[in-house]
């Protein structure tokens, strides 16, 4: 396994009603909160077996179909592509959250197991009342303005390549350890994305075989590690990491459980950047270099450069989609953007 030999930094004493969230986010940088949820329920229960915590999730259970995702043992956990690139080298499928449970359990001493995911299932709609029993104290006011999206992540020795997510992560691992390899935003360029689409979980994944990587054909991947940091999370642990760090997320034990906290902290009328993105690829990547680099200037000035600056020097009411958004200013925007698309 090929890893970064810079560990994430680890804060240790914090009660779990005195997380820093405020620091957490002015830092921008990766954090293990050693043992916040130690006391939780589902870690004590996991603490005990693997089939006592699946006990405890299944006196949870809500009844409904849940999205499993089934690999062979030949892919070795690692949920990605085929040879070629043309396919997945996993099955996906909809069924209780018993039975993949049940499979799970019957694999949990053999050494040549299938690989079994339970991806971002939402805890209050899948799990109802866990929540109420294991549960971040969110005493920040970001929060009430952003709520967070709170997901439980199931299976057996799996991995999730390396991927960034829009959103700030706390990631609480339950049961089992769990190992994040974490790249901050700009190693883009050495990580080597993969498709847009069709993607192993929603997103753009590395390309690049943590456990045996090709330099001869990722050379760039070797300073990626050089900017990179390992996570290593115990059970009770918490590790949050903002908003567009690329992870690389290793579940190590035959069960392994984990509850993530996903929020924003813009306006929830703003529309996602990828968006933004994929318009910027039909309207801009295969233009010649003389006018990418004149429009890189004009997103500089408008965009990427302080929000008020390009406004500051007009009267007020001249400044019309240059003013701050709202959410009425948002709509009318969007409706403008669909014109035009549509046109």
């Amino acid at each position: 396994m090929a890893a970064p030999t810079r560990k994430t930094r680890v804060i240790a004493g914090v009660a779990p009603d005195r997380i820093p969230f405020g620091a957490l986010m002015e830092s921008q940088q990766p954090a293990i909160l050693k043992g916040v949820a130690s006391d939780w329920p589902l870690v004590h229960a996991g603490r005990k077996s693997a089939a006592t915590a699946m006990a405890y999730l299944r006196s949870f259970d809500g009844g409904k179909q849940v999205t499993a995702y089934t690999g062979k043992p030949e892919i070795k956990g690692r949920f990605f592509y085929n040879d070629d690139a043309s396919a997945m080298n996993f099955e996906s499928g909809r069924e209780p959250l018993a039975a993949i449970l049940s499979r799970i359990e019957a694999h949990l001493d053999d050494p040549n197991a299938p690989s079994f995911y339970i991806g971002s299932t939402d805890l209050d709609i899948y799990l109802p009342g866990l929540r109420a029993e294991n549960d971040l104290v969110l005493n920040n006011p970001m929060f009430e303005a952003n709520p967070p999206t709170v997901s439980i992540w199931l299976g057996n020795r799996t991995t999730a390549s390396a991927h960034y997510d829009m959103s700030n992560n706390i990631a609480c691992n339950m049961v089992g350890h769990r190992r994040f390899t974490l790249f901050p935003p700009e190693q883009v360029h050495n990580l080597y994305p993969g498709p847009l689409e069709p993607t192993p979980g929603g997103q753009v994944v590395s390309m690049v075989d943590f456990s045996a990587p090709d330099l001869d054909r990722y050379p760039r991947f070797a300073a990626a590690l050089a900017a990179g940091e390992v996570a290593e999370l115990e059970p009770g642990d918490i590790l949050f990491y903002p908003a567009l760090w690329w992870h690389h997320v290793e579940a190590l034990d035959s069960f392994n459980a984990m509850i993530n906290y996903w929020w924003n902290t813009s306006p929830a009328f703003m529309d996602t950047p990828q968006n933004t993105l994929l318009h910027a690829l039909l309207s801009l990547r295969d233009r010649p270099d003389p006018e990418k680099r004149a429009w890189r200037e004009l997103f500089d000035y408008y965009i990427f450069g302080p929000a008020e600056h390009a406004a500051e020097h007009l009267p007020e009411a001249a400044r019309g989609n240059l003013a701050p958004l709202d959410e009425m200013k948002a709509r009318r925007l969007r409706a403008t953007l669909l014109n035009r698309l549509n046109r």
